[in-house]
């Protein structure tokens, strides 16, 4: 049996009240239609045909190579958006999933076990149902005295003994490909909304002697629909959930996952341990035994095996094995810390990398920087990498020391075994085993006290 998708889109979203179209709000570092789809690919199907209206051009973009698409010029209801999808598929044998594209906690698996009903029972159409503890809003699945489905009806259309129904629609259903655009012809918007609903089709369908029928799966939180802020929140909060659950179950401890949020693209190694109020977003990677601690924020980063991440935040950098950050450190993009490396709190870097076992201590600045192996780097120093209008280029080699307090104005070059005196301002290259110092000399003036106005009148204490 051949499986095809049509993904609903083409509603704006009024409720969100946003300038951003509904579906391509996101839930876990997803847009809300590429859940949706991503769960689609899960069934294999010839063909997934994703529905655009207002904004089509940027859901077309998000769903670039993953989905043909059809354009409902006018929003006249879901029947009329399905049927734009004819030009795509109406002369194909097989099967037909339609599902909305702002319910994005519908799983693969969910998917394949309505398909496999809908093959079993040699259904026509079958409605993806599922028990509401409050059906208010939901289309009412209507039975007959055998359990057999009679048709869909919506809130505003429901006479008061079928809205004391609780089985839902949750607006997902599996049709015979064929029949359903042929139904569709014959769907009218005589109803409370003047739309042609996509619900109608199962009653047609009845009427002429074919079969229809409901699975109902057991999660109902999977149907939540997305309409406001406040379901979106609600999604987002259970995918947290279902996400966390997930890594825990690969082998991830997490101290509060209550309180962690983690992108739906994120990997972890086993035996890492992430404490609470941590953030990982993007296409972030994890490795094995590494401690993420309470207050860290890490997005499209990759952190090898055994780093501590300690209350810091990492943007688009690299942490190799055996590195720690922290507390209170900031790696801005492209920032690499080679192997067994160390930087210890209040350091920010930008464009830099950190060679092997170097030690960037604290409160220091580095940035367009190329730091060899075992440099130490003495607190407050500064890479002085921009003149007002370009950036430069510092490089430092292999087992120099940087005394604290120093400013390397780049561009300039530090060779091997080199030594910055503390306090130095360097603005020239520093050859191998010299020692650059550039301050002023001390000079001690005595007696000075006594020569202040007001000397005669206070003593030190």
């Amino acid at each position: 049996m051949k499986k095809f998708v049509v993904v609903l889109a083409a509603g704006k979203g009024t409720r969100m009240k946003s300038k951003l179209y509904k579906v391509l709000h996101k839930v876990c570092g997803k847009t809300m239609v590429e859940h949706v789809v991503t769960a689609a690919e899960g069934v294999d199907p010839e063909k997934i045909v994703t529905i655009v209206g207002t904004g089509a051009e940027d859901v077309e973009k998000v769903l670039d190579g993953k989905s043909e698409f059809a354009f409902q010029e006018k929003q006249l209801g879901t029947g009329d958006a399905v049927k734009t999808a004819g030009k795509i598929l109406a002369d194909e044998d097989g099967a037909t999933l339609v599902v909305t594209g702002d319910t994005p906690l519908f799983t693969a698996d969910t998917f394949k076990n309505l398909f496999e009903y809908h093959n079993e029972k040699e259904n026509a159409a079958t409605v993806l149902t599922a028990e509401a503890p409050n059906p208010f809003g939901y289309g009412r699945i209507i039975r007959d005295d055998q359990g057999n489905v009679l048709r869909i009806v919506e809130q505003k259309d429901g006479k008061p003994e079928e809205l004391k129904v609780k089985e839902i629609n949750t607006g997902v259903f599996c049709f015979d490909n064929k029949k359903l655009f042929e139904a569709l012809k014959h769907v009218t918007n005589n109803n409370a909304q003047g739309e042609y609903y996509l619900t109608d089709v199962l009653e047609i369908l009845r009427n002429e002697g074919e079969r229809v029928g409901a699975y109902k799966m057991p999660d109902f939180s999977e149907s939540l629909g997305v309409n406001d802020r406040i379901a979106l929140a609600q999604a987002t909060k259970i995918m947290q959930r279902r996400i966390n659950e997930e890594h825990m179950r690969n082998g991830v401890s997490f101290i509060d996952p209550d309180t962690a949020y983690i992108d739906s693209d994120v990997k972890i190694g086993n035996d890492t341990v992430i404490e609470g109020n941590v953030v990982i977003k993007g296409n972030t990677e994890i490795g094995s035994d590494c401690y993420i601690t309470n207050g860290s924020r890490i997005i499209d980063s990759k952190i090898g095996n055994n780093v501590t991440v300690t209350s810091s935040t990492i943007e688009e950098s690299e942490m190799d094995d055996n590195t720690d950050i922290g507390p209170n450190s900031h790696l801005r993009p492209k920032a690499v810390i080679r192997e067994g490396a160390h930087i210890g709190n209040f350091v920010e870097i930008k464009k830099a990398e950190i060679g092997v076992d170097t030690k960037v201590g604290h409160l220091t600045y580095v940035g367009d920087a190329t730091l060899g192996k075992d440099v130490n780097v003495g607190c407050g120093t500064i890479f002085s990498n921009y003149d007002g209008v370009k950036k430069f280029h510092t490089t430092v080699g292999d087992h120099s020391f940087i005394g604290a307090g120093a400013t390397l104005i780049a561009p300039i070059n530090v060779a091997d075994h080199a030594f910055i005196a503390a306090d130095s301002t360097i603005t020239k290259d520093v050859n191998k085993y010299d020692m650059a110092i550039a301050r002023g000399r001390q000079t001690n003036k005595p007696d000075y006290w006594h020569k202040l106005p007001l000397s005669k009148d206070k003593e030190w204490e």
